[in-house]
């Protein structure tokens, strides 16, 4: 019975393929710019309102990379792994 076992164990397999968490791992990466660019724009003083909190690189650019990062994502986590299996 452990004989049986220890083949089941050998054909068991990821449910995604290596290429599958290399583009996720980029994903998150994107993400991660994303969320990059968002910060800063604060003031020193609380009493003085800095108006960079409204530039276009937070209020635009850093919502669109971040949908773009999860977007890659979906695309990583929805893609065929290889079926050629290594022996």
């Amino acid at each position: 019975m452990s004989k049986q076992n220890s083949e089941q164990t050998q054909h068991e397999t990821f449910a995604l393929g290596k290429e599958n968490y290399k583009y996720m791992v980029i994903g998150l990466a994107i993400i991660f710019v994303g969320f990059l660019l968002m910060m800063g724009g604060g003031s020193d003083n609380p009493n003085v309102f800095n108006n960079e909190v409204f530039s276009f690189r937070r209020i635009t650019l850093a919502p669109i990379v971040i949908l773009g990062g999860f977007l890659f994502e979906i695309y990583a986590i929805m893609k065929k792994p290889n079926s050629t299996k290594e022996k």
